[in-house]
Protein backbone atom coordinates (compact mmCIF):
# COMPACT_ATOMS: atom_id res chain seq x y z
CA UNK A 1 0.00 0.00 0.00
CA UNK A 2 1.24 3.78 -0.91
CA UNK A 3 0.26 6.56 1.33
CA UNK A 4 1.65 9.86 0.25
CA UNK A 5 3.56 11.09 3.46
CA UNK A 6 1.97 14.72 4.88
CA UNK A 7 2.43 16.39 7.89
CA UNK A 8 -1.54 16.82 8.15
CA UNK A 9 -1.16 12.98 9.37
CA UNK A 10 0.43 14.49 12.37
CA UNK A 11 -2.75 16.77 13.24
CA UNK A 12 -5.59 14.26 12.38
CA UNK A 13 -3.64 11.73 14.97
CA UNK A 14 -3.50 14.42 17.80
CA UNK A 15 -6.97 15.14 17.14
CA UNK A 16 -8.19 11.95 17.02
CA UNK A 17 -5.87 10.21 20.28
CA UNK A 18 -5.24 13.53 22.00
CA UNK A 19 -8.68 15.57 21.06
CA UNK A 20 -9.76 16.19 24.80
CA UNK A 21 -5.81 17.25 25.98
CA UNK A 22 -4.95 20.96 26.05
CA UNK A 23 -2.50 21.18 23.16
CA UNK A 24 -1.74 24.56 22.58
CA UNK A 25 -0.98 27.07 25.48
CA UNK A 26 -0.88 30.94 24.24
CA UNK A 27 -1.17 33.35 27.16
CA UNK A 28 -4.89 33.02 28.60
CA UNK A 29 -5.46 31.20 25.38
CA UNK A 30 -5.90 27.30 25.62
CA UNK A 31 -6.82 25.14 22.95
CA UNK A 32 -7.49 21.10 23.03
CA UNK A 33 -6.11 19.34 20.45
CA UNK A 34 -9.60 19.01 19.48
CA UNK A 35 -10.19 22.87 18.87
CA UNK A 36 -7.04 23.19 17.63
CA UNK A 37 -8.24 21.11 14.94
CA UNK A 38 -11.33 22.33 14.69
CA UNK A 39 -9.38 25.88 13.83
CA UNK A 40 -7.23 24.46 11.35
CA UNK A 41 -10.42 23.30 9.09
CA UNK A 42 -12.09 26.13 9.49
CA UNK A 43 -8.94 28.40 8.17
CA UNK A 44 -8.48 25.94 5.34
CA UNK A 45 -12.39 26.49 4.21
CA UNK A 46 -11.88 29.89 4.89
CA UNK A 47 -8.80 30.08 2.71
CA UNK A 48 -10.78 28.16 -0.03
CA UNK A 49 -13.97 30.64 0.00
CA UNK A 50 -11.22 33.37 -0.50
CA UNK A 51 -10.34 31.93 -3.65
CA UNK A 52 -6.70 30.11 -2.60
CA UNK A 53 -5.74 28.05 -5.55
CA UNK A 54 -3.64 24.80 -5.25
CA UNK A 55 -0.01 26.27 -4.54
CA UNK A 56 -0.67 29.17 -3.27
CA UNK A 57 1.22 31.38 -1.08
CA UNK A 58 0.58 31.74 2.24
CA UNK A 59 2.57 34.67 4.16
CA UNK A 60 2.49 35.59 8.09
CA UNK A 61 4.34 38.28 9.81
CA UNK A 62 4.20 37.28 13.58
CA UNK A 63 5.11 36.25 16.81
CA UNK A 64 5.22 32.75 17.96
CA UNK A 65 1.67 32.80 18.41
CA UNK A 66 -1.54 30.53 18.33
CA UNK A 67 -2.18 31.50 14.71
CA UNK A 68 0.66 31.09 13.04
CA UNK A 69 0.90 27.23 14.42
CA UNK A 70 -2.48 26.47 12.82
CA UNK A 71 -1.17 27.87 10.08
CA UNK A 72 1.50 25.20 9.68
CA UNK A 73 -1.53 22.91 8.92
CA UNK A 74 -4.46 25.11 8.10
CA UNK A 75 -2.79 26.09 5.35
CA UNK A 76 -1.62 22.93 3.81
CA UNK A 77 -5.17 21.70 4.08
CA UNK A 78 -6.29 24.52 2.02
CA UNK A 79 -3.46 23.42 -0.55
CA UNK A 80 -1.41 26.10 -0.52
CA UNK A 81 2.04 26.39 0.49
CA UNK A 82 2.88 28.69 3.92
CA UNK A 83 5.64 31.30 4.34
CA UNK A 84 6.08 32.22 8.13
CA UNK A 85 8.69 35.61 7.59
CA UNK A 86 11.41 36.44 9.83
CA UNK A 87 10.16 39.89 11.95
CA UNK A 88 13.59 41.21 12.33
CA UNK A 89 14.06 41.45 8.27
CA UNK A 90 14.16 44.86 7.30
CA UNK A 91 10.77 46.23 4.99
CA UNK A 92 12.75 46.56 2.00
CA UNK A 93 13.93 42.57 2.46
CA UNK A 94 10.29 41.14 3.25
CA UNK A 95 8.65 43.02 0.41
CA UNK A 96 11.49 41.30 -1.57
CA UNK A 97 10.46 37.65 0.23
CA UNK A 98 6.52 38.23 -0.41
CA UNK A 99 7.14 39.44 -3.94
CA UNK A 100 9.89 36.95 -4.88
CA UNK A 101 7.16 34.08 -3.60
CA UNK A 102 4.38 36.03 -5.01
CA UNK A 103 2.25 35.52 -2.00
CA UNK A 104 -1.60 36.02 -2.74
CA UNK A 105 -2.38 36.02 1.38
CA UNK A 106 -0.55 38.21 4.00
CA UNK A 107 -1.52 37.47 7.68
CA UNK A 108 -0.20 39.89 9.97
CA UNK A 109 -0.01 40.68 13.67
CA UNK A 110 -1.60 44.06 14.45
CA UNK A 111 1.86 44.86 16.10
CA UNK A 112 3.21 44.50 12.35
CA UNK A 113 0.90 47.63 10.97
CA UNK A 114 2.90 50.29 10.43
CA UNK A 115 5.24 47.72 8.86
CA UNK A 116 2.70 46.34 6.44
CA UNK A 117 1.16 49.78 5.50
CA UNK A 118 4.45 51.18 4.67
CA UNK A 119 5.16 48.51 1.84
CA UNK A 120 1.62 47.67 0.95
CA UNK A 121 1.68 49.43 -2.02
CA UNK A 122 4.91 48.02 -3.36
CA UNK A 123 3.51 44.27 -3.15
CA UNK A 124 2.90 42.94 -6.39
CA UNK A 125 0.98 39.91 -5.88
CA UNK A 126 -0.72 40.45 -2.50
CA UNK A 127 -4.67 40.47 -2.62
CA UNK A 128 -5.46 39.26 0.64
CA UNK A 129 -4.49 41.34 4.23
CA UNK A 130 -5.65 39.59 7.24
CA UNK A 131 -5.23 41.23 10.81
CA UNK A 132 -4.57 39.08 13.88
CA UNK A 133 -5.33 40.45 17.28
CA UNK A 134 -6.72 44.03 15.96
CA UNK A 135 -8.64 45.86 13.40
CA UNK A 136 -5.49 46.82 10.99
CA UNK A 137 -7.22 50.25 10.15
CA UNK A 138 -7.05 51.08 6.33
CA UNK A 139 -4.73 48.12 5.34
CA UNK A 140 -6.44 44.99 6.55
CA UNK A 141 -9.04 43.11 4.17
CA UNK A 142 -10.01 40.63 6.65
CA UNK A 143 -9.84 39.85 10.87
CA UNK A 144 -8.77 36.45 11.09
CA UNK A 145 -11.04 35.01 13.69
CA UNK A 146 -14.01 36.59 12.05
CA UNK A 147 -12.37 35.14 8.74
CA UNK A 148 -12.39 31.63 10.77
CA UNK A 149 -16.07 32.14 12.14
CA UNK A 150 -17.26 32.73 8.76
CA UNK A 151 -16.07 29.02 7.41
CA UNK A 152 -17.32 25.72 8.75
CA UNK A 153 -15.01 23.20 10.38
CA UNK A 154 -15.90 20.39 7.95
CA UNK A 155 -12.96 18.72 6.83
CA UNK A 156 -12.12 18.12 3.17
CA UNK A 157 -8.80 16.43 3.19
CA UNK A 158 -7.10 17.66 0.09
CA UNK A 159 -5.15 15.54 -2.49
CA UNK A 160 -1.53 15.33 -1.86
CA UNK A 161 1.23 14.74 -3.61
CA UNK A 162 4.21 14.29 -1.23
CA UNK A 163 6.97 15.50 -3.51
CA UNK A 164 4.81 18.91 -3.81
CA UNK A 165 6.42 21.80 -1.87
CA UNK A 166 4.11 22.71 1.31
CA UNK A 167 6.50 25.66 3.34
CA UNK A 168 8.93 27.98 2.13
CA UNK A 169 11.63 29.26 4.60
CA UNK A 170 13.77 32.51 3.28
CA UNK A 171 17.17 32.64 4.71
CA UNK A 172 17.99 35.96 5.73
CA UNK A 173 20.24 37.11 2.91
CA UNK A 174 23.31 35.53 4.30
CA UNK A 175 24.60 35.58 0.32
CA UNK A 176 22.74 38.75 -0.66
CA UNK A 177 19.28 38.65 -1.25
CA UNK A 178 17.04 36.58 1.11
CA UNK A 179 16.64 32.79 -0.77
CA UNK A 180 13.47 30.64 -0.13
CA UNK A 181 14.16 27.07 0.59
CA UNK A 182 11.07 24.80 -0.49
CA UNK A 183 10.48 22.24 1.55
CA UNK A 184 7.57 19.25 0.81
CA UNK A 185 5.48 17.27 2.48
CA UNK A 186 7.73 14.58 2.66
CA UNK A 187 10.49 15.78 3.84
CA UNK A 188 8.55 17.43 6.49
CA UNK A 189 7.16 14.34 7.21
CA UNK A 190 10.40 12.42 7.59
CA UNK A 191 12.36 15.17 9.28
CA UNK A 192 9.56 15.14 11.89
CA UNK A 193 9.75 11.22 12.88
CA UNK A 194 13.40 11.48 12.65
CA UNK A 195 13.59 14.53 15.03
CA UNK A 196 10.96 13.13 17.52
CA UNK A 197 13.36 9.75 17.55
CA UNK A 198 16.62 11.82 18.20
CA UNK A 199 14.77 14.03 20.74
CA UNK A 200 13.11 10.87 22.44
CA UNK A 201 9.61 12.92 22.59
CA UNK A 202 6.52 11.82 23.94
CA UNK A 203 2.94 12.97 24.58
CA UNK A 204 4.15 13.71 28.31
CA UNK A 205 6.61 16.55 26.70
CA UNK A 206 5.11 20.54 26.73
CA UNK A 207 8.16 22.22 24.49
CA UNK A 208 8.12 26.18 25.09
CA UNK A 209 8.50 27.68 21.65
CA UNK A 210 11.48 29.59 22.57
CA UNK A 211 12.76 29.41 18.96
CA UNK A 212 11.24 31.93 16.56
CA UNK A 213 8.35 29.64 13.94
CA UNK A 214 9.50 31.61 11.03
CA UNK A 215 13.13 30.45 11.87
CA UNK A 216 14.12 27.35 10.16
CA UNK A 217 11.16 25.45 10.13
CA UNK A 218 10.88 26.43 14.44
CA UNK A 219 13.40 23.42 14.49
CA UNK A 220 10.61 20.96 13.60
CA UNK A 221 8.83 21.32 16.72
CA UNK A 222 5.26 22.38 14.81
CA UNK A 223 5.57 18.71 13.54
CA UNK A 224 7.30 16.02 15.59
CA UNK A 225 5.41 17.90 19.29
CA UNK A 226 1.99 17.51 17.22
CA UNK A 227 2.73 13.86 16.44
CA UNK A 228 3.83 13.19 19.61
CA UNK A 229 0.47 14.32 21.25
CA UNK A 230 2.64 16.84 23.72
CA UNK A 231 1.70 20.53 24.39
CA UNK A 232 2.85 23.29 22.67
CA UNK A 233 3.43 26.68 25.17
CA UNK A 234 3.65 29.96 22.95
CA UNK A 235 6.79 32.39 23.73
CA UNK A 236 6.45 35.82 21.68
CA UNK A 237 8.99 37.62 23.27
CA UNK A 238 12.18 37.33 25.07
CA UNK A 239 12.01 38.30 28.61
CA UNK A 240 13.49 35.94 31.28
CA UNK A 241 11.03 36.72 33.70
CA UNK A 242 8.15 36.04 31.45
CA UNK A 243 10.48 33.04 30.45
CA UNK A 244 10.70 31.22 33.32
CA UNK A 245 6.90 32.17 34.74
CA UNK A 246 6.18 30.42 31.76
CA UNK A 247 8.40 27.04 32.90
CA UNK A 248 7.41 26.84 36.21
CA UNK A 249 3.34 27.28 35.32
CA UNK A 250 3.48 25.01 32.53
CA UNK A 251 5.70 22.81 33.88
CA UNK A 252 7.59 22.69 30.51
CA UNK A 253 9.91 19.58 29.75
CA UNK A 254 12.19 20.66 26.62
CA UNK A 255 13.46 23.75 25.90
CA UNK A 256 15.59 24.83 22.79
CA UNK A 257 17.28 27.30 22.20
CA UNK A 258 20.53 29.34 20.57
CA UNK A 259 23.20 29.82 23.83
CA UNK A 260 22.88 33.83 24.13
CA UNK A 261 19.42 33.29 25.64
CA UNK A 262 20.44 30.45 28.21
CA UNK A 263 23.56 32.64 29.34
CA UNK A 264 20.79 35.40 29.67
CA UNK A 265 18.89 32.75 31.74
CA UNK A 266 21.79 31.87 33.94
CA UNK A 267 22.72 35.44 34.79
CA UNK A 268 19.05 36.13 35.85
CA UNK A 269 19.52 37.62 39.70
CA UNK A 270 15.79 36.12 40.22
CA UNK A 271 16.53 32.56 38.61
CA UNK A 272 16.67 30.58 41.77
CA UNK A 273 13.06 31.95 42.39
CA UNK A 274 11.88 29.83 39.95
CA UNK A 275 10.80 25.78 39.82
CA UNK A 276 11.85 24.37 36.99
CA UNK A 277 12.46 20.93 38.20
CA UNK A 278 9.97 19.73 35.06
CA UNK A 279 12.57 20.02 32.59
CA UNK A 280 14.63 17.60 31.50
CA UNK A 281 16.38 18.48 28.72
CA UNK A 282 18.12 21.90 26.74
CA UNK A 283 18.53 21.84 23.19
CA UNK A 284 21.29 24.35 21.87
CA UNK A 285 21.94 25.42 18.61
CA UNK A 286 22.22 28.39 15.91
CA UNK A 287 25.41 29.28 17.67
CA UNK A 288 28.38 27.15 18.93
CA UNK A 289 28.38 26.17 22.80
CA UNK A 290 31.44 25.92 25.13
CA UNK A 291 31.23 22.99 27.37
CA UNK A 292 31.45 25.99 30.39
CA UNK A 293 27.68 26.50 29.38
CA UNK A 294 26.55 23.14 29.21
CA UNK A 295 27.51 22.68 32.02
CA UNK A 296 26.17 25.58 34.23
CA UNK A 297 23.40 25.08 32.41
CA UNK A 298 23.18 21.09 33.66
CA UNK A 299 23.83 22.55 36.95
CA UNK A 300 21.22 25.48 37.18
CA UNK A 301 18.41 23.82 35.63
CA UNK A 302 19.42 20.08 36.81
CA UNK A 303 18.58 18.70 33.24
CA UNK A 304 20.52 16.90 30.31
CA UNK A 305 21.73 19.77 28.00
CA UNK A 306 22.77 18.98 24.38
CA UNK A 307 23.72 20.89 20.74
CA UNK A 308 21.94 20.33 17.62
CA UNK A 309 22.61 21.36 14.35
CA UNK A 310 20.56 22.46 11.21
CA UNK A 311 20.13 24.69 8.06
CA UNK A 312 17.13 26.04 6.75
CA UNK A 313 17.99 24.21 3.80
CA UNK A 314 17.71 20.80 6.32
CA UNK A 315 14.28 21.35 7.65
CA UNK A 316 16.37 21.71 9.64
CA UNK A 317 17.82 19.19 12.79
CA UNK A 318 20.91 17.49 11.24
CA UNK A 319 22.44 16.51 14.42
CA UNK A 320 21.95 15.95 18.15
CA UNK A 321 24.80 15.71 20.85
CA UNK A 322 23.06 13.14 23.06
CA UNK A 323 25.16 11.06 25.25
CA UNK A 324 25.84 7.44 24.06
CA UNK A 325 25.14 5.03 26.29
CA UNK A 326 28.29 2.80 25.85
CA UNK A 327 30.56 5.89 26.79
CA UNK A 328 28.85 6.58 30.03
CA UNK A 329 32.71 5.40 31.82
CA UNK A 330 34.05 8.62 30.54
CA UNK A 331 34.99 11.14 32.90
CA UNK A 332 32.77 14.10 33.56
CA UNK A 333 34.91 16.18 31.34
CA UNK A 334 34.85 14.47 28.29
CA UNK A 335 31.29 13.97 28.35
CA UNK A 336 30.47 17.74 28.82
CA UNK A 337 32.85 18.38 25.70
CA UNK A 338 30.99 15.49 23.91
CA UNK A 339 28.08 17.49 24.64
CA UNK A 340 29.54 20.46 23.78
CA UNK A 341 30.05 19.40 19.92
CA UNK A 342 27.83 20.19 16.99
CA UNK A 343 26.74 16.51 17.64
CA UNK A 344 26.39 12.93 15.52
CA UNK A 345 23.55 12.35 12.79
CA UNK A 346 20.07 11.46 13.76
CA UNK A 347 18.08 9.03 11.81
CA UNK A 348 17.82 9.80 8.37
CA UNK A 349 20.54 12.02 7.82
CA UNK A 350 23.48 11.38 6.48
CA UNK A 351 26.39 13.70 7.00
CA UNK A 352 29.90 13.73 6.26
CA UNK A 353 32.88 15.73 6.68
CA UNK A 354 34.89 15.86 3.51
CA UNK A 355 37.98 17.39 1.88
CA UNK A 356 38.37 19.52 -1.16
CA UNK A 357 38.22 16.64 -3.00
CA UNK A 358 34.76 15.50 -1.80
CA UNK A 359 37.39 12.57 0.44
CA UNK A 360 36.18 11.84 3.91
CA UNK A 361 38.61 13.43 6.72
CA UNK A 362 40.17 11.14 9.05
CA UNK A 363 38.07 10.66 12.04
CA UNK A 364 41.05 12.23 14.56
CA UNK A 365 39.16 15.57 15.85
CA UNK A 366 41.72 17.31 13.72
CA UNK A 367 41.52 17.09 10.03
CA UNK A 368 39.02 19.92 9.17
CA UNK A 369 36.60 19.14 6.08
CA UNK A 370 33.20 20.68 5.32
CA UNK A 371 29.96 19.02 6.23
CA UNK A 372 27.65 17.76 3.71
CA UNK A 373 24.29 16.05 3.98
CA UNK A 374 22.71 13.40 1.86
CA UNK A 375 19.22 12.80 3.20
CA UNK A 376 15.57 13.42 3.01
CA UNK A 377 15.69 16.06 5.06
CA UNK A 378 16.91 18.43 2.40
CA UNK A 379 14.97 20.87 0.65
CA UNK A 380 13.34 20.78 -2.53
CA UNK A 381 15.72 23.28 -3.88
CA UNK A 382 15.75 27.20 -3.69
CA UNK A 383 12.31 28.34 -4.79
CA UNK A 384 12.93 30.38 -8.13
CA UNK A 385 16.70 30.17 -8.15
CA UNK A 386 17.74 26.56 -10.18
CA UNK A 387 21.21 28.18 -10.46
CA UNK A 388 21.75 28.32 -6.25
CA UNK A 389 20.14 25.08 -6.07
CA UNK A 390 23.04 23.32 -8.53
CA UNK A 391 25.39 25.49 -6.81
CA UNK A 392 24.21 23.82 -3.27
CA UNK A 393 23.05 20.32 -3.92
CA UNK A 394 25.88 18.97 -6.21
CA UNK A 395 26.52 14.96 -7.08
CA UNK A 396 23.34 14.00 -4.97
CA UNK A 397 25.30 15.91 -1.64
CA UNK A 398 24.06 18.90 -0.13
CA UNK A 399 26.94 21.43 0.39
CA UNK A 400 26.49 23.24 3.65
CA UNK A 401 29.63 25.65 4.08
CA UNK A 402 30.54 24.82 7.80
CA UNK A 403 33.81 23.35 8.54
CA UNK A 404 34.32 20.80 11.05
CA UNK A 405 35.90 17.90 12.44
CA UNK A 406 34.97 14.42 13.33
CA UNK A 407 36.01 12.32 16.06
CA UNK A 408 36.02 8.57 16.28
CA UNK A 409 32.81 8.42 17.36
CA UNK A 410 31.10 10.10 14.53
CA UNK A 411 30.52 13.32 16.83
CA UNK A 412 30.96 16.56 14.91
CA UNK A 413 32.37 19.29 16.00
CA UNK A 414 32.03 23.27 13.53
CA UNK A 415 35.47 24.74 13.43
CA UNK A 416 34.82 27.37 10.97
CA UNK A 417 32.02 28.58 8.08
CA UNK A 418 33.94 28.48 4.35
CA UNK A 419 31.29 31.54 3.44
CA UNK A 420 32.32 33.82 6.60
CA UNK A 421 29.09 33.98 7.68
CA UNK A 422 29.13 35.36 11.17
CA UNK A 423 26.66 33.70 13.54
CA UNK A 424 25.27 36.11 16.29
CA UNK A 425 22.59 35.30 18.65
CA UNK A 426 21.67 32.32 16.60
CA UNK A 427 21.16 34.69 13.41
CA UNK A 428 23.14 34.34 10.66
CA UNK A 429 24.71 37.60 9.39
CA UNK A 430 26.41 37.99 6.34
CA UNK A 431 29.83 39.55 5.60
CA UNK A 432 29.15 40.42 2.68
CA UNK A 433 26.12 42.35 2.82
CA UNK A 434 27.14 44.71 5.25
CA UNK A 435 30.60 45.19 3.19
CA UNK A 436 27.97 45.61 0.12
CA UNK A 437 26.30 48.58 2.08
CA UNK A 438 29.97 50.07 3.18
CA UNK A 439 31.04 50.41 -0.31
CA UNK A 440 28.00 52.25 -1.03
CA UNK A 441 29.39 55.00 0.84
CA UNK A 442 31.03 57.63 -1.21
CA UNK A 443 34.04 58.16 1.13
CA UNK A 444 34.51 53.94 1.41
CA UNK A 445 37.73 52.52 -0.62
CA UNK A 446 37.71 49.36 0.69
CA UNK A 447 36.52 47.28 3.67
CA UNK A 448 36.02 43.89 5.52
CA UNK A 449 33.72 43.10 7.97
CA UNK A 450 34.43 40.05 10.34
CA UNK A 451 33.73 37.89 13.24
CA UNK A 452 34.48 39.60 16.59
CA UNK A 453 33.92 37.90 20.12
CA UNK A 454 31.00 39.38 22.01
CA UNK A 455 30.23 37.74 25.36
CA UNK A 456 26.39 38.26 25.16
CA UNK A 457 25.93 37.52 21.44
CA UNK A 458 28.86 34.51 20.71
CA UNK A 459 30.42 36.74 17.90
CA UNK A 460 29.30 40.36 16.37
CA UNK A 461 30.21 41.78 13.37
CA UNK A 462 33.28 44.42 13.17
CA UNK A 463 34.02 46.04 10.21
CA UNK A 464 37.40 47.70 9.03
CA UNK A 465 37.41 50.53 6.37
CA UNK A 466 40.09 52.34 4.10
CA UNK A 467 38.73 55.42 3.51
CA UNK A 468 39.26 56.94 -0.32
CA UNK A 469 42.16 59.07 -0.28
CA UNK A 470 41.88 62.62 1.35
CA UNK A 471 38.42 61.78 2.70
CA UNK A 472 37.66 61.68 6.26
CA UNK A 473 34.70 60.22 8.36
CA UNK A 474 33.26 59.15 11.72
CA UNK A 475 32.45 56.37 13.01
CA UNK A 476 28.74 58.00 13.92
CA UNK A 477 29.00 59.10 9.96
CA UNK A 478 29.01 55.22 8.74
CA UNK A 479 26.88 53.55 11.52
CA UNK A 480 24.32 55.98 10.33
CA UNK A 481 24.59 55.06 6.61
CA UNK A 482 24.68 50.91 7.82
CA UNK A 483 21.20 51.55 10.12
CA UNK A 484 19.52 53.08 6.78
CA UNK A 485 20.20 50.19 4.91
CA UNK A 486 20.66 47.22 7.47
CA UNK A 487 17.84 45.23 9.66
CA UNK A 488 19.20 45.92 13.50
CA UNK A 489 20.79 42.61 14.32
CA UNK A 490 23.13 42.83 10.84
CA UNK A 491 24.52 46.33 12.02
CA UNK A 492 28.02 45.77 12.76
CA UNK A 493 29.22 46.40 16.36
CA UNK A 494 32.30 48.33 15.20
CA UNK A 495 33.84 50.35 13.19
CA UNK A 496 38.09 50.67 12.63
CA UNK A 497 39.91 52.72 10.14
CA UNK A 498 42.93 51.63 9.19
CA UNK A 499 45.71 52.84 6.34
CA UNK A 500 45.03 49.37 4.34
CA UNK A 501 43.90 45.89 4.23
CA UNK A 502 45.77 42.74 4.06
CA UNK A 503 45.87 41.08 0.44
CA UNK A 504 46.63 37.82 -0.94
CA UNK A 505 48.46 37.26 -4.18
CA UNK A 506 45.28 37.69 -6.26
CA UNK A 507 44.87 40.77 -4.22
CA UNK A 508 42.00 39.15 -2.35
CA UNK A 509 41.56 40.60 0.94
CA UNK A 510 42.69 38.06 3.35
CA UNK A 511 40.12 38.24 6.04
CA UNK A 512 41.69 34.91 8.53
CA UNK A 513 43.95 37.53 9.05
CA UNK A 514 42.06 40.22 10.01
CA UNK A 515 40.19 38.16 12.52
CA UNK A 516 42.42 36.33 14.29
CA UNK A 517 44.15 39.07 16.53
CA UNK A 518 40.24 39.29 17.86
CA UNK A 519 40.04 35.60 18.72
CA UNK A 520 43.79 34.83 20.03
CA UNK A 521 43.46 33.66 23.88
CA UNK A 522 39.45 34.08 23.67
CA UNK A 523 36.99 31.74 24.24
CA UNK A 524 33.05 31.67 24.72
CA UNK A 525 32.77 32.74 28.57
CA UNK A 526 29.50 32.27 31.12
CA UNK A 527 30.04 34.49 33.96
Amino acid sequence: MFVPLCPLEFRDRAEMLFAKKIGVIDGEKQFTYAQFGERTHRLANALRKLGLEKGDRVSFITYNTHQLLEGYYGVIEAGGILNPINIRLTPQDITFILNHSGSKFLFFHNDFLPLVQSIKGALQATKFFVVMEGAGEGTATHESEALLASANAEYHPPVIDENEVAELFYTSGTTGKPKGAAVTHRTLYLHALDAAIGLRVTDADVILHIVPLFHVNGWGTPQFLTMAGGTHVMLRKIDPAMLLGMVQQHKVTFMLGVPTIFNALLNYPDLGKYNLSSVKSVVLGGAPSAPALVKAIQEKFGCLCIVGYGLTETTPVLTLSQPKAHLTGESLEMKLARQAKTGYSIPGANIRVVDANDQDVRPDGKQIGEIVVHSNHVMDGYYKDPDATRNAIRNGWFHTGDMAVVDDEGYVTIVDRSKDIIISGGENISSVEIENVLYAHPKVFECAVVAAPDEKWGEVPKAIVVLKPGQTATVDELMAHCKANLAGFKMPKSIEFRDTLPKGGTGKILKANLRQPYWEGREKKVN
